[in-house]
């Protein structure tokens, strides 16, 4: 299968630009079975003060433009991540799109990030560990923060993930951490790890970029650079019923 990456360059600019240049980008992307956007781009992460401005229900035109992307491309959609309101809450929400245009998960970020940031002040956080079936076998959706907290992917494994979905707004200071966390990830359990991060600036802070496709090995088989960028990479799914069979690690776990 092919996946790709959209990693969009963040600037200062209206929602409305975002969406434009994110609906311009997938336009040249390359034919793929799942493609990816980032973390809260339409406004970027640290426009807190645009956060309940920008924000959309679930049913707004943002994911109606987007459910028409994935039916117009035939493809999975990991649409990232937006501000979502629902009943006077706040929530940091990524959508996964089928090839019919319908969601087929949502998850709410669960670990809001609130070192020298607002999330955790506006937000409400997730409480679902999400587990989506796909084509090409369970999918588990992430987001940034959640990348230090194992054992939440250890939740996904154990609802059947063999491939973790991460949107991210991963700032450039901490860029080492970023790659660490992806390939640690991935490696420990013995799943693909699809990340897709922000570049450019937002509010003065610089992303990281370096969206990455890690295999259930840890190794980098895809990685952008600092710029925008379209990651793309072709994986064999069934690669990871293959090494957890030759390597059943998961199966030697004594602590539950």
């Amino acid at each position: 299968m092919r996946v790709t990456s959209i990693q969009l360059a963040m600037t200062d600019q209206p929602k409305e630009k975002n969406v434009e240049h994110a609906l311009s980008l997938i336009d040249q992307a390359p034919t793929s079975d799942l493609i990816l956007l980032p973390e809260i781009w339409p406004c970027g992460f640290f426009s807190f003060d645009r956060y309940k401005s920008d924000s959309e229900t679930i049913d707004g035109p943002i994911v109606t433009d987007f459910k028409a992307v994935a039916r117009q491309r035939k493809c999975h959609l990991f649409m990232g991540s937006m501000v979502e309101c629902e009943n006077g809450q706040f929530y940091n929400t990524s959508i996964l799109f089928n090839p019919a245009g319908e969601i087929a998960a949502r998850y709410r970020k669960i670990h809001l990030f609130g070192y020298q940031s607002e999330e955790t002040a506006i937000l409400k956080p997730g409480s679902d560990v999400v587990v989506a079936d796909t084509p090409w076998g369970k999918s588990g959706l992430s987001t940034c923060y959640d990348l230090r907290f194992p054992e939440l992917y250890r939740r996904m494994v154990d609802k059947g993930a063999a491939f973790f979905l991460v949107a991210s707004a991963w700032p450039h200071v901490r860029l080492a951490a970023w790659q660490l966390f992806n390939r640690c990830r991935a490696h420990e359990n013995l799943a693909f790890l699809i990340s897709c991060n922000c570049a450019g600036a937002n509010q003065g802070k610089k992303y990281a970029g370096h969206s990455m496709v890690v295999d259930p090995l840890g190794q980098v088989v895809a990685e952008g650079s600092e710029e925008e960028t379209c990651v793309t990479a072709e994986i064999d799914p069934d690669q990871v019923n293959a090494i957890r069979q030759e390597f059943p690690a998961l199966e030697d776990r004594r602590l539950t």
